[in-house]
């Protein structure tokens, strides 16, 4: 098997299935984010041997001319290897360039996070998403809704599994010490609950000279000190629009790795953030977030009371000022479970892996030469998300992996809560 990744929230979300599945994957870097300080400073944090094969980061062009050499360079990595199963995660062009490159060979994508949707067609990461839905054969949901998006869109409910999200156990590996996260606060000159930690790095967000200035005047008028670790995305466009003076009235630091990043939230009083991760890690830090975005895939966050979904704008304010005065809200977010899961996603994924690689032998052959992944037995989802793995036995019927008929698309409905499935089709032995 292989595990292809190519950005930090990858491989923070990817570590526990990589550790799980150990020598027996090939872990494949696609080239599109790569440095020293990834390779030296988050893989070792994360326990992380450096990737087997790592591929030349894509010449800078348009991202047309960028997929196109990551699945080309993949591809070939795939023809080589020949793994049965190749394994990606979340919403990346590199996700989307190593499903594509899997697929094309006749190789068995599963799909890490699957599910999630925006509706909005804007998103590069809304784009890969479909593709990738369309491309894998097997779904590891993270939550029932992600679940009922996909059977909705036409997916077989026995190639989804509903595994929880693999983020909640990277927090609680990645979270220092508290120590450590004391050490963390004091070199900030920071108190705990004595601060708000923003993050702002998306193009929405950033390409716009009102739109950035508006939100960047928002945090200054907060009260608390606002913590910004600055993207380097933002300070350009700061710079560009003439919104440093702005920088100034603000807290803004360095770009910090992912352990930093996770002590200063900790510590917070308030999480501000564009980003689809702190959505997620917030509900494990037990923080309120306000996403300053137009549309989320993550609805879960707020549906659990852990964030207000916010249009860049006077709202922020509001709402930011809303939540530092709610007395009771870090007590009613301490008492709620995260939505995403309870820390056992990347078990369940590496024990469903292994099991699809080992289920039926030699693969078989597709027309176009390729490998085509053997059916495996059922492995049912339960309430919880936990998903036991029964002896393997054939799974009767017809190959649905091999010239399966095109599903006809539903329109659009409030998705129903999944009804327990059974086991995705799947890939062989390596």
């Amino acid at each position: 098997m292989a595990v292809a990744w190519g950005t930090r929230p990858e491989a923070v979300k990817l570590a526990g299935v990589i550790r799980g599945l150990g020598r027996d994957a090939l872990v494949v870097h696609t080239g599109q984010h790569y440095d020293d300080a990834l390779a030296d400073g988050v893989l070792r944090g994360l326990g992380l041997p450096k990737p087997h094969v790592r591929l030349a980061r894509p010449v800078r062009a348009v991202r047309a001319q960028q997929m196109s050499s990551m699945v080309g360079a993949l591809a070939r990595v795939f023809q080589d290897a020949r793994p049965a199963l190749v394994v990606v995660q979340g919403d990346t062009d590199s996700a989307c360039a190593a499903a594509q490159a899997a697929h094309y060979l006749g190789i068995g994508v599963l799909h890490v996070e699957a599910g999630l949707r925006s509706h909005d067609r804007a998103m590069p990461e809304e784009i890969n998403r479909r593709v990738i839905g369309v491309l894998a054969d097997v779904h590891c949901v993270p939550t029932a809704g992600a679940a009922a998006y996909l059977r909705a869109e036409g997916v077989a409910a026995d190639r989804i599994h509903l595994t929880g999200n693999t983020v909640v156990e990277a927090v609680t590996a990645s979270l220092p010490a508290p120590a450590v996260r004391a050490a963390v606060l004091r070199r900030h000159g920071l108190t705990p609950g004595g601060y708000v930690l923003a993050t702002v790095h998306r193009p929405e967000n950033t390409d716009s000279a009102a739109r950035l200035g508006t939100l960047l005047g928002e945090l200054a008028e907060l009260g608390p000190p606002v913590v910004l670790p600055l993207h380097p995305r933002t300070r350009e466009r700061a710079r560009r629009f003439g919104l440093l003076d702005r920088l100034e009235r603000l807290r803004a630091i360095e770009p910090v790795d992912h352990a930093t990043f996770l002590a200063l939230a900790d510590g917070s009083r308030l999480l501000v953030s564009d980003s689809g991760g702190v959505q997620e890690e917030c509900t494990v830090l037990k923080k309120p977030l306000i996403v300053v975005r137009t549309s989320t895939e993550r609805p879960e966050a707020m549906e659990s009371g852990f964030a207000v979904l916010v249009a860049p704008g006077p709202g922020l304010g509001r709402s930011a000022r809303a939540a530092l005065a709610d007395t009771g809200l870090a007590a009613r977010l301490a008492a709620t479970p995260s939505p995403f899961g309870d820390g056992s996603a990347s078990e369940r994924i590496v024990a469903l892996v292994r099991r699809l690689v080992a289920a039926d032998g030699p693969p078989g052959e597709r027309p176009d030469g390729g490998r085509a992944p053997a059916r495996p037995a059922a492995v049912p989802a339960t309430s919880s998300g936990a998903a036991p793995v029964p002896a393997a036995s054939p799974h009767p019927g017809g190959h649905p992996c091999i010239d399966r008929p095109t599903p006809e698309v539903p329109q659009q409905s409030a998705p129903s809560p999944p009804q327990e499935e059974p086991a995705p089709c799947s890939p062989s032995s390596r």
